[in-house]
């Protein structure tokens, strides 16, 4: 099999992606761990608990959502347990499963800390972007998204669950 090495424009924009992509996470992960001390991914899985019916979720759903591993979500899980913030429920439907919901003091704590975030997403990337290109990242990321997901080609807004968000601040 050959190689398909990067032609000199797809270089530079894969490393500017990774430079982005790194620069922005440590940024986000900085500003969670000084106002909530948690990382990103625990305030992602409160942020998709809130928007879900009744703040509640299957584990299996709500790793799917997260784009993580059941392992590592169940893991994550049990320490937001610890701090309150989540509550782990059987799942009527199914025994074998188990269903994450978000605690009072979760809400609390988001709503505490869905501000900040939400400035440093803001200032980090809304800023440095115009309106147009708000949209093709949303288009490339999409993109991206589904061809490693292996769902097949649409256009940005199709339905795809975890691209709809309510109109909460929690992101």
């Amino acid at each position: 099999m050959t190689t398909r090495w990067l032609t000199p424009e797809e270089q530079r924009a894969w490393r500017a992606y990774i430079a982005a992509s790194h620069l922005l996470e440590d940024a986000i992960d900085r500003q969670l761990q000084q106002d909530a001390g948690m990382p990103h991914l625990y305030y992602s899985i409160l942020a998709n608990l809130s928007e879900a019916p009744e703040r509640r979720l299957r584990m299996t759903d709500l790793a799917e959502r997260t784009k993580i591993t059941r392992s590592r979500l169940t893991y994550a899980v049990t320490r937001l347990e610890k701090d309150g913030a989540v509550r782990r429920e059987g799942c009527p439907e199914d025994r074998r499963g188990s269903t994450a919901v978000l605690t009072d003091e979760g809400t609390a704590l988001l709503e505490r800390t869905a501000p900040g975030h939400v400035e440093t997403v803001r200032a980090t990337l809304f800023d440095h972007l115009t309106p147009e290109q708000v949209g093709q990242l949303e288009e490339i990321c999409a993109g991206v998204a589904r061809g490693i997901q292996g769902d097949g080609p649409r256009t940005a807004g199709d339905d795809v669950p975890w691209l709809r968000r309510s109109s909460t601040p929690c992101s």
